[in-house]
């Protein structure tokens, strides 16, 4: 799995979606995160077809959304993906928020999946701890990814803890926190290192040991956030970062969710 890729949520199906993918793919990028719910998976398809890059040189994320978990509906699902993706596997397959009721029955059917080679890795996005030990006290396969906003004002400590201890990867949605990059500190640091407010929250993501897809559909956007990988941050500078820690959401709270 790659440490960087591309996040497609808001993208507009269609030509939005496949000149960002199409650019992330100029630029590099070997991961495209895409879901159910975002509604361009198959402009995803069509970019990554076009690039010709060959697909098993390209990590492909898609993820199950609430209305249509359950152990039945989630086979559909993922079938209904790949259709519009024109693929015939996924490389990650997640369940996209912690539905009660229906997480553990649909992550039977990524089991399943998995088993019969649809799915190369299976998980789940926007998992708590304690949603994390339920699925575990019941389930055959281990989540592999647990997809979570983090950033550096929603650090994660006790689940970024919690999941490596049991061997999960960790992986970062809305890294930039929606564009909010006038941190003071970020600032200084950027400064400091030559380079951009965004890549330095990047490259602390990265040497957290933390997956990270930045969405952008800015071509400009997209070869900037990838410019991530010929510096690094001095261990106080990422304990400075770690600091910056309020508990911070801009997305929904897992244990909140009424969607």
């Amino acid at each position: 799995m790659p440490r960087l890729g591309l996040g497609v949520w808001r993208a507009e199906d269609g030509k939005e979606t496949k000149n960002a993918v199409a650019a992330a793919l100029e630029a590099g990028y070997r991961s495209i995160d895409t879901a159910s719910m975002y509604k361009n998976e198959k402009a995803v398809g069509e970019a990554i077809r076009a690039s010709g890059i060959p697909r098993e040189q390209v990590f492909v994320t898609t993820k199950v959304w609430n209305s249509e978990q359950g152990y039945d509906n989630t086979h559909q699902a993922f079938r209904s993906s790949l259709q519009r993706l024109e693929m015939d596997y996924a490389d990650l397959y997640l369940i996209h928020w912690p539905v009660a009721g229906l997480y553990k029955e649909s992550y039977r059917a990524l089991e399943e999946l998995y088993d019969q080679g649809l799915v190369h890795a299976i998980g789940v996005s926007n998992f708590n701890i304690h949603h994390l030990e339920d699925l575990m006290g019941t389930c055959r396969i281990k989540p592999m990814v647990n997809q979570v906003e983090l950033h550096p004002l929603l650090t994660q400590k006790k689940l970024f803890s919690f999941c490596r201890k049991e061997g999960i990867q960790l992986e970062s949605w809305r890294p930039l926190m929606q564009g909010r990059l006038d941190l003071p500190l970020i600032g200084e640091l950027a400064g400091k290192y030559g380079k951009t407010a965004a890549q330095i929250i990047l490259r602390w993501h990265l040497q957290l040991g933390v997956v990270t897809i930045p969405k952008s559909v800015r071509e400009e956007r997209i070869q900037e956030n990838a410019d991530v990988f010929d510096f690094e941050l001095e261990p106080e500078d990422m304990n400075r970062i770690d600091a910056l820690n309020e508990n911070r959401r801009f997305g929904a709270d897992p244990d909140q969710i009424n969607f």
